[in-house]
Order: C-alpha cells, then structure tokens, then sequence
C-alpha cells in the first residue's frame, strides 16, 4: 500500500485514537463498515492487549506497547522489530524488586504491562515503562529496539508498583544546550513512601549514565518531587491521583487528573467520598515544586454535570473557532471528554459530554488565586497534600503570567471550578477518548466511545 502524506497523517490520527478508546485484545478487528477496508494488525500473545502507541513524526514508524512486547511498525502496520519485556518471576511486595535485592516473597512468572511509552526524539531513544519489578523503564534505540539502557539501581528508577496500564503519564521538556527533562506523574497505589505522586527527572544523554532519571533537584530539605502524605489516607483510605494527559505550553507542563475527596453534601451532616477532576499546572524550570497548582475542572450543559474526565487532548484554536472563543487563532485549547456525575471512578456512567477549554483562560484563573492568596487572602486550598487549612501569606510582589512560585503559599490550591464549553453529548455510548487538529482554519475533533464508535 502506498500512502499519500495526507493519507499517513489520517491513519495516525485513526490510529492513535482506536487504540486510545479501548484496550484492544491482540485479535484481529473487523472492519467498521463493509465497503471499506482496514488495515490491521495481529500481534504475536493472545493473552496479551495493546496499551500505548506512539507515532514517529519523522519517518511515520509506529511503537506500540503491549503486554510482554514493545514492536515496531511501518507505516503499513508491517512488523519491522519486536522487542521482548517479560514475563519474568516477580512480586509486587518486592521493594526493591529483587533483580536488585533478594526478596522473601514467593515468586511468580508475571507479565510486564506497558504503562509508559514515549519517543526521545533528541537522543533516538524510546523510553518503555513497565509494571514489573515496582516500575522500571527501558530506553531503546528507535531503528532496531536495542536495549541502550535500563536504570533499577535506585531507588528513583521505580516508578509506581500499579498494574494498570494508564496510571502513569509522561512529558518530556527538551533543551538545546543541555540534558532534557522528564516529568513524570502516576497513581501510587497506596505506597507513598515508595513513589511521588508527580516528579521530574534527568534525561541523561548516556542511557547508562548513573544520573539517568535521577531527580532534577534533590537535597535533604527540598526535591523535584510532590509526595501524597501518609495523613490523606487516613481520611480517604484508597486515595490516589489517576493522570488522564500530559502537556507542555509555554513555560509550564500540565497533567489533567481524577482523585478522590470528601466533601459534605447541602443538608448533610456527614460527608460522603466523590472524584474531582482537576488540571495541575507546574513551572518547568520550578527544581522545588513551589509552583504546584491545581484547579478543578468540568462541564455542565441543560443542568446536567459531567464531571468525571474521560480524555483530553490539546490542539490549537483554528481562525474559525478563534473568532467565537474570541481568541488568536494558535491559542491553545483542550477538548476534553467527562461523563456525567461525580462519584464513581470506575463505573462512569454512559452519558457524556465533549467539552473545550482556553488554556488561557485556565492560565488566568491561576493568576487571579495567585494574587489573592499573596495578599493574605483565604487559605492553600490543598486539602490531600496539607490536610488541614494552612493561611495564606502576605508578600509585596508583582505576580504576572510566567510566576512560578516561592518556598510560602505553595502548593497551592484553586477552590472554584473552570468550567469548559459542552459542544456536543453522548446518552447512550460513552465517549472514551478524544484528538482534534486544525484543518483549513476548522477545527476537527474525533471522539473515540465506549463501544469502539469512531465519531467526527
């Protein structure tokens, strides 16, 4: 099959997008309509799913990450390399994991999940996170899959003990002159002496250096890290931030998240547990986290709240959609999907809503609480990580666009929600996954669902 380069870019957006809807079973999937023709891919486990896919901008070769495999594809989805991760005796109560320490716990053969699978492009390098031996990554050259590194030594090279395969979201911010960086954000699953809930590493040039994914700062007082306290779980006992996606813009990296809090309903004495979705904003040159803000988001349309985000992606305005959101037409914005409700995680329900947001506007409201709370206004509004109500301090500075924080009033907390535009729902198929580009000044979505629908 010869592809046009509209042609290979289409296949990458559908592409990317089926796989992100669902994790799909190794088997070969029917096509969609009877007058059309896919092409497919079969992998080698019937065991095992596909978890993460990552296109090559350059050369259009796909890395796809599935249980005990990362492969390589052409463009064709023709196998060009496969590169073996597991099975491999483990046990999640290793800590280490004993490739570095002998464990006591009972080994068994256990399958290495892919949670994390992103391209290097500066270094040729594919970095592939895995669940075995509490989370440890590979770094593979991208034209044959060889193994440049592997990182266990230490105790920074695990990055969460979870299982699943969308507990961990990476981004990585690249530098002309100097090393780049990883930020690394994941569910900690009920360890957070072992794992910070969100950190920045060192992305060596050497795969093998000893500093490979070491903290960018780490000192006895300070780290490039925030860790969930042992206090949150006695208050909300399965506490843990999922990451839904990851951006950078700016000057500044972005995680979008669901976690849990307790909150007292109107006319209630009690108080009853619910998810909150919230974006995370954090400064990329910020080595001590004082930059650390949340800000709840969400959607409402006709009084029905969704609020349970599913997706996001970040795409560029358009001129078209620039001029009714009265923005420039490369101002960014996320196109988000949340299903309806507020309390349950797992089992979200049908309904949902796609929903768009201004960066900016985002960018503004975190300003506004930034100024309020150094003019000794309210309190850091950061209930898991401070557990009580901590005052905000006063301070004689000019907060503008680019503030990205001192060691007083962080992290910090925004209480009232950002609410994006609803433009279109979905009753009865919930929508899963969402990418969106910009073509001949339009935006376009696709919307991926719940029962494998491909929505444009």
């Amino acid at each position: 099959l010869i592809m046009s380069p509209a042609m290979w870019k289409w296949t990458c957006l559908v592409s990317h997008l089926l796989l992100s809807t669902t994790v799909l079973p190794l088997a070969r999937q029917q096509p969609l309509h009877p007058k059309r023709s896919f092409i497919t891919f079969t992998g080698e486990q019937a065991e095992g799913n596909f978890n993460h896919l990552v296109v090559d901008e350059r050369t259009g070769h796909i890395y796809l990450g599935a249980v005990n495999r990362i492969y390589k594809l052409s463009s064709d989805l023709k196998v060009l390399v496969t590169h073996e991760t597991g099975p491999d005796d483990d046990n999640p109560k290793c800590y280490p994991p004993r490739i570095v320490q002998t464990c006591n716990e009972p080994l068994t053969p256990t399958n290495n999940i892919n949670k994390m699978l992103l391209i290097d492009y500066k270094e040729n390098r594919l970095i592939a996170c895995g669940s075995l031996y509490q989370g440890i990554c590979k770094l593979l050259r991208l034209d044959d899959l060889f193994k440049l590194g592997e990182p266990f030594h230490k105790k920074e090279h695990y990055l969460s003990g979870v299982n699943e395969s969308g507990s961990v979201f990476g981004v990585i911010v690249s530098y002309s002159n100097m090393d780049d960086k990883l930020f690394i954000a994941t569910a900690v699953d009920g360890k957070p002496e072992y794992f910070p809930t969100i950190s920045s590493r060192k992305l060596t040039k050497n795969s093998e250096a000893d500093g490979m994914f070491a903290y960018v700062f780490h000192d006895e007082f300070v780290a490039s890290m925030i860790k969930i306290p042992s206090d949150t779980f006695t208050i909300i006992p399965d506490f843990d931030i999922y990451y839904i996606y990851g951006f950078s813009s700016g000057n500044f990296v972005y995680f979008l998240t669901l976690q849990p809090e307790m909150i007292s309903p109107p006319g209630s004495t009690t108080k009853e547990q619910v998810y909150t979705s919230k974006l995370v904003r954090l400064c990329k040159e910020d080595t001590a986290f004082n930059s650390y803000v949340e800000v709840p988001i969400g959607c409402e349309k006709n009084g029905v709240e969704y609020r349970l985000l599913q997706a996001a992606y970040l795409s560029k305005a358009g001129a078209i959609l620039a001029r009714s959101l009265e923005v420039g037409p490369e101002d960014d914005i996320l196109f988000t999907v949340f299903s309806k409700g507020q309390k349950r995680k797992m089992k979200s329900l049908d309904e949902s809503a796609l929903c768009i947001f201004v960066l900016k506007k985002i960018n503004d409201r975190i300003k506004d609480r930034l100024q309020s709370c150094y003019r000794g206004e309210g309190t850091l509004d950061l209930a898991w990580l401070k557990v009580k109500d901590i005052p905000c301090s006063s301070a004689l500075l000019t907060i503008d666009d680019n503030f990205c924080g001192l060691d007083m009033n962080a992290p910090l907390g925004v209480s009232s929600m950002v609410r994006g535009l609803p433009i279109f729902t979905e009753d009865g198929d919930r929508m899963t996954s969402v990418i969106a580009y910009v073509y001949k000044n339009h935006s376009l979505a696709f919307v991926g669902t719940k029962s494998g629908k491909l929505k444009k």
